[in-house]
Order: structure tokens, then C-alpha cells, then sequence
């Protein structure tokens, strides 16, 4: 749905009445030249007494109004629901061997799961390993796991692009929700498995916020570069992919991040822009808890994702999301990039 020449969609008043007096965009950092924690703000199971408690509450309760969301999740299977203790003998391996392991298990799931259970196979196209940062962790949460393994789950472009939502057709956001739980399968087998090795191990799989925030920590790891929409972009799977982790004390070697020249393609690009019904994609880097980046108006965002059933627009549309096309642009802009450097150097040698 193209929003060419149509004004931005804005939300009825009785939803707006829903916001709190502070915005969405103040509560996450907009124009905060002082770094700190980012703050938990959407997809909370819980909101207790969260300044945006009402409009979280208005969110669930019509979510779970629509049979085929509550299904998507409530009978899907997302691995284990209770995890082992640690066991007791820890097995002594150095990190590289732990590390490929680790991404082994991910990629292939081998004895993921007991013999003779269905629906064996792979469970992840991306994994990655980082340090955890200090940065990364939501105000009032805490940890002492120094390791984050990163798990991407490519989605379906196709079925994908079928968003916007509705009650009727929620075709395309279910196909979030398909990721989401085979993000959650394999981080909690994998939480499983190393607990049998005798390491502690807490698995992180949407749609809910847990303690982390996921997104600096796959780019650390080498998933990508910050796309203009606000998320991931991938060399080989553009935008179309969901996140889900593990903590852990299991020692793991760390990955490099990942730039091809992303960041330049989204300065020059305004496809995602121009295709946001509520325009709350900024044209411009925003400067945001001491950090200049692209950044999502989430008072603008938030209503219509609700409005719709879940959005996703701006994935759907990326041009770095068509199937086959990532690797293409990857290569085109990682050489300019290369080319300008070595300009670079030439004109200072």
C-alpha cells in the first residue's frame, strides 16, 4: 500500500488519549546528548505500572481478540518451557572449540531435540557471538553472563509483504510470528544443551523484551549495519529476518561487526520513508542517548502498528529485502566504499 501523495495517517482520538504526557520518542532518548541504558518500552508481558502501561494493555487485548495470533503461539511448539540446572561437572574446552560448537548446534540443531521428535532441521540462517555491554542492558535490569550468542531467522518476502494486517487477513504479520518461534526453538534448545555442558545459559526469543536489547548487539556481532527504518540490514538478507539470543558464561570468541555499505545506501535512500503510512521514519540521523543514528518516531509508529496488526512496511519494502538482491548492492557499495578509502589515502600520502 503506497502512501504517494496521501497525507499521514494519524490515529482516532480515543487512541491517542491511550499516550501518556511524555512521548515515546522523549522516553527513548531523542535529542539526549548524555549516554545511558536504553528504557524497555514495547512487547512487555507485564506492564505494571510502565508509563505506557495503557497503550501497552490496548495492544495486548486486541491482539489476542484476532483467534489466529493466539494460536500462532499458544500451540506452537518454542522449545523447552523449563530449562535444567547447570550440570554439575563443567566440561573444559577453550573458546574456539565452544564457538563451534555453539554456531554448529545453531545452524544444524544436532540432538536439538530427543529422538523421534518431529520437525528436525535448521532452525537459523545467522548466528554470531559478542560481549556483552554494559550498554545494552535496559535500565533496571542487570547481568553477569558475559556472553551473547545471536540467532537471525530469514523471513518469507513473499508472505512477508503481504502487510499491513487485519482481523480478517493477518496473513503477513503471522509470518513474524513463525520467526519469532523458531527463534525461540532454537535459543532454548540451545540454552538447554549448554546447561548440559555445565555452563549457565538464558535464552532470549520475541516477540517479548527481555533484559537485552538485541539489535546493537547483532550489529556488534557482524549481522549488519542500522538501516534508516530503524532495523537490521543484512549482506545477504536485507531487513527480512528476526532476532532472538542467549546469554551465557560459556567462553566464546567474538565476532567482528560487518559494513558494506549500508549506511551510505539508506543517506541517499527514501523508499522506506515514503512508504510509512503514519511518516514516522526520519529522513535525517537523529541524535539519540549520545549517539547520532537513524531512528523510528515511536508516537507515530506505534498506533498504526496496532492500528494494523502488526506493521512491517518498512522491512517489506526495503530495497535491500528482495530476495537476491542484498548480495548485489553489498558488493556494489562495499567497492565504492573501498574506492573512496584508497582516494583517501592517495590524496594524504
Amino acid at each position: 500500500m503506497s502512501r504517494k501523495n496521501q497525507p499521514p495517517w494519524t490515529p482516532s482520538p480515543e487512541y491517542a488519549a491511550l499516550l501518556p504526557e511524555i512521548s515515546g520518542c522523549e522516553f527513548n532518548g531523542w535529542d539526549d546528548a548524555e549516554a545511558r541504558r536504553p528504557r524497555q518500552i514495547f512487547w512487555l508481558k507485564k506492564p505494571g505500572d510502565h508509563p505506557f502501561a495503557r497503550l501497552l494493555d490496548a495492544v495486548k487485548q486486541r491482539f489476542t481478540q484476532v483467534q489466529a495470533y493466539n494460536d500462532v503461539y499458544a500451540k506452537a511448539d518454542r522449545g523447552p518451557h523449563k530449562l535444567p540446572d547447570p550440570a554439575p561437572e563443567r566440561r573444559i574446552a577453550s573458546a574456539d572449540f565452544w564457538t563451534t560448537r555453539v554456531k554448529d548446534f545453531v545452524l544444524n540443531r544436532p540432538g536439538a531435540r530427543p529422538a523421534g521428535y518431529p520437525g528436525a532441521g535448521s532452525e537459523a540462517e545467522l548466528v554470531g557471538i559478542a560481549a556483552i555491554r554494559p550498554e545494552w542492558v535496559y535500565e533496571g535490569f542487570e547481568t553477569t553472563l558475559p556472553n551473547l550468542v545471536i540467532v537471525g531467522n530469514a523471513m518469507d518476502h513473499a508472505r512477508l509483504s503481504l502487510v499491513p494486517s487485519s482481523a480478517e487477513d493477518p496473513e503477513g504479520q503471522l509470518e513474524v510470528c513463525d520467526q519469532y518461534n523458531r527463534g525461540a526453538r532454537v535459543v532454548n534448545w540451545l540454552a538447554h544443551w549448554i546447561r548440559a555442558q555445565g555452563y549457565e545459559a538464558k535464552p532470549h526469543a520475541g516477540p517479548w523484551v527481555g533484559s537485552l536489547n538485541l539489535l546493537p548487539a547483532a550489529i556488534a556481532c557482524g549481522f549488519g549495519e542500522l538501516g534508516k527504518h530503524g532495523s537490521l540490514i543484512n549482506r545477504e538478507f536485507g531487513s527480512s529476518f528476526r532476532l532472538a539470543a542467549v546469554e551465557t558464561d560459556m567462553p566464546l570468541q567474538a565476532d567482528a561487526p560487518d559494513t558494506f555499505g549500508a549506511d551510505d545506501f539508506c543517506a541517499g535512500c527514501q523508499v522506506c520513508a515514503n512508504e510509512c503510512p503514519p511518516d514516522a521514519i526520519s529522513r535525517e540521523k537523529r541524535l539519540v542517548r549520545g549517539t547520532v543514528k537513524w531512528a523510528v518516531d515511536f508516537d507515530r509508529c506505534i498506533p498504526y502498528f496496532n492500528e494494523t496488526y502488526g506493521c512491517g512496511i518498512c522491512i517489506a519494502v526495503c530495497p535491500w529485502s528482495t530476495p537476491g538482491r542484498a548480495p548485489k548492492l553489498a558488493q556494489r557499495f562495499s567497492r565504492r566504499a573501498a574506492e573512496r578509502a584508497l582516494a583517501s589515502s592517495e590524496v594524504g600520502a
